[in-house]
């Protein structure tokens, strides 16, 4: 082993423990928002997709309408 080494050879690396427990949370929330979207569905986009359709088509049905309805109150 030469001597300007500082460390012996089999020492590890040293390691930023803030950085490894910050990792850590963010893998933890990543794995918890995966299983949310699958819990709750679609995205947020698929959302609105599906209701501005929905508009079109009350929009297209109403445009059809034979007769007005009666005024809500």
């Amino acid at each position: 082993m030469p001597r300007f080494c500082r460390y012996p050879a089999g020492m590890a690396e040293i390691v930023n423990l803030n950085r490894v427990r910050k990792a850590k949370a963010r893998d933890a929330a990543r794995q918890q928002a995966a299983a949310n979207r699958a819990q709750h569905g679609r995205t947020r986009a698929e959302r609105a997709e599906a209701e501005a359709a929905r508009q079109r088509r009350e929009a297209l049905l109403d445009g059809q309408r034979l007769e007005t309805p009666p005024p809500e109150r």
